[in-house]
C-alpha cells in the first residue's frame, strides 16, 4: 500500500508536468491568455504534487529515536500547503472574473487547439481524481486527499474556461466569469473543510466520535471497572489511542495482561490502522468486602493471608488470620515479618484494629512425590472408609489418590453430600473425615476431600 500511495503521487507529479508545459506552448501559440493562464495554474500544481511526493514518501518511513510516532504528520502539512494554492487559485480566479464582470470582458480565442489541450486535460484531470481519491481513501492519506480535490478544481477550472468559450460564441460574454465565480466557491468551501481537518491533525484532535466509540467498546467488558481516559492523536493515516482502564486489584497479573490483549484486538476491528496502549490500573471494587482487601494489601508485599476471621467489636476491629512464612524461617525472622504485615493493614484499616497472627510454614509450590503402591493404598482406601462413621452426611468415598513426599503422604479423595446441604456444613462433615483419617494413619500429613452432590440413584 505504501508503494501504491507513493505510485499515484509520482503519476499526477509527472501529468501535472506534461499538462503544464502542453497548456503553455499552446496557450503562446493560440494566443489564448485562458489556456496560458491554466498553464500557469498547472505548474502551480506541479509544485504542489511535487511536495506532495516527497510528503508520501517522507511519511511512509517508520518512527525512529528522533520521531517516536513516525513522520506521518508531514502529509497534513504537505495538505495545508495545498490549502493555501486552493485559496490563492480561488482568489485569482474571483480577480480575474471579477475584472471581467466590471470592465471589458477578455477575448477568448476559440481554436480547436485550445478546446483540443482543455479536453485532454480534462480527462487527465477525472482519472487522477479517482486514483487519487482511491487510495487516499484506502491509506487515509490526507496529502493525496487535497491533492485529489486540488485536481478536481483544476477539471472544474477547465471546464469553466472550456465553457465559457461556447457561451461567448453564442454571444454571452459574461457567462465565463459567472462561471468561474461559483467553481471559486466551490473551492474555497472545499479548501476550508479540508484546511481545517489537517489543521485538526496537526493540533491532535481526537476524530469526531472515536472517543464515545471506544468508550462503548471498553463497557462490553466486565472486568472493566471503568473507562479513566482515552487520548488520541493522529500522525497521517495512523491513530494513536491512549486508554487508562480500572480493573479489580485482585485479578492475577497473567489476567490483566490477557484483558489487554482483548480490548486491543476488539477495537483493531474497528480501527485496522490504528496503534493501542492499554493501561491497567488496580483498583477496589465498590463491593470489595474486608476479608479479600485484607488478601489484598498482604499479597501487594508479598505475604500469603488464609483462614481471616473478623470480629467487629463496639470501638475497633478484631483480626485473626493465618500468615504464611516461608519454612526455613527463624522465629524471629517470621515475626519480623508478622509485625511489618501487621503495621501495613494498621495504616489501611486503622491504627486501633486488633490483630492477632498465626504463623505458619509456607508449603513449597512444588513437591517430589510418587504414588505408594497398591497394597498401602488398598490400606487407606478401607481407613478412609472405616472414617466414615455411621449417621455421618458424607458418602461414596471414591477416586482415592494417595502420594508420598517428602513432608508425609498426601491423600486426595472425592465425596458427595446432599445437594440441599450448605457449604459451610458440607465443609465441616468433610473436616471430620479428613482428621480422623489422620489420627487413624499418622504418616498421612495431610487429606483434601472434594466434595459432590449425590447423584440421583445413589
Amino acid at each position: 500500500m505504501q508503494n501504491e500511495k507513493q505510485a499515484v503521487a509520482r503519476n499526477s507529479m509527472i501529468a501535472s508536468g506534461l499538462l503544464a508545459t502542453g497548456k503553455f506552448v499552446a496557450g503562446i501559440f493560440t494566443g489564448s491568455i485562458g489556456l496560458i493562464s491554466e498553464g500557469i495554474h498547472s505548474f502551480t500544481d506541479f509544485i504542489a504534487t511535487s511536495i506532495t511526493w516527497l510528503a508520501v514518501r517522507i511519511s511512509d518511513k517508520p518512527a525512529d529515536d528522533d520521531h517516536h510516532f513516525g513522520h506521518g504528520k508531514v502529509e497534513n502539512l504537505a495538505a495545508l500547503f495545498e490549502v493555501l494554492l486552493l485559496l490563492g487559485a480561488a482568489g485569482w480566479i474571483v480577480y480575474e472574473a471579477g475584472s471581467s464582470l466590471l470592465g471589458q470582458p477578455h477575448e477568448i480565442v476559440a481554436a480547436p487547439v485550445v478546446i483540443a489541450v482543455l479536453l485532454i486535460s480534462i480527462c487527465v484531470d477525472f482519472f487522477r481524481v479517482r486514483a487519487l481519491n482511491r487510495v487516499a481513501k484506502a491509506t487515509d492519506s490526507a496529502a493525496l486527499e487535497a491533492d485529489a480535490l486540488h485536481f478536481f478544481s483544476d477539471m472544474l477550472s477547465s471546464g469553466v474556461v472550456l465553457l465559457g468559450m461556447v457561451f461567448v460564441l453564442l454571444g454571452f460574454g459574461r457567462a465565463d466569469a459567472i462561471a468561474a465565480l461559483i467553481v471559486a466557491g466551490f473551492i474555497f468551501v472545499a479548501a476550508i473543510k479540508l484546511g481545517k481537518r489537517s489543521f485538526d491533525s496537526l493540533m491532535d484532535a481526537a476524530p469526531a466520535g472515536a472517543t464515545e466509540a471506544i468508550r462503548a467498546t471498553l463497557a462490553s467488558f466486565p472486568a472493566v471497572l471503568a473507562c479513566d481516559s482515552v487520548r488520541i492523536r493522529n500522525a497521517g493515516a495512523v491513530l494513536f489511542v491512549e486508554i487508562t482502564v480500572a480493573v479489580c486489584r485482585t485479578l492475577p497479573l497473567e489476567r490483566i495482561d490477557a484483558l489487554k490483549r482483548e480490548i486491543v484486538e476488539r477495537l483493531r476491528e474497528q480501527y485496522a490502522s490504528a496503534e493501542f496502549t492499554v493501561i491497567a490500573v488496580p483498583q477496589t471494587r465498590s463491593d470489595e468486602d474486608m476479608a479479600t482487601r485484607i488478601r489484598a494489601i498482604a499479597a501487594n508485599h508479598g505475604a500469603q493471608v488464609q483462614n481471616v476471621t473478623l470480629q467487629q467489636l463496639p470501638t475497633r476491629m478484631a483480626i485473626g488470620m493465618d500468615l504464611a512464612v516461608p519454612a526455613n524461617a527463624s522465629v524471629a525472622q517470621a515475626h519480623d515479618i508478622a509485625t511489618e504485615i501487621e503495621g501495613i493493614l494498621r495504616q489501611a484499616i486503622g491504627e486501633d484494629t486488633e490483630i492477632e497472627t498465626h504463623l505458619e510454614p509456607q508449603t513449597p509450590h512444588w513437591l517430589t512425590s510418587e504414588d505408594v503402591d497398591a497394597t498401602e493404598l488398598a490400606d487407606i482406601r478401607r481407613i478412609l472408609q472405616s472414617a466414615l462413621e455411621q449417621g455421618e452426611s458424607v458418602q461414596d468415598v471414591h477416586n482415592v489418590r494417595a502420594r508420598k513426599t517428602d513432608g508425609g503422604i498426601i491423600v486426595n479423595f472425592h465425596c458427595r453430600v446432599s445437594p440441599a446441604v450448605t457449604i459451610a456444613a458440607a465443609h465441616d462433615a468433610v473436616d471430620r473425615v479428613e482428621r480422623r483419617l489422620r489420627s487413624l494413619y499418622p504418616a498421612i500429613t495431610r487429606a483434601i476431600g472434594h466434595v459432590e452432590p449425590i447423584k440421583p440413584g445413589i
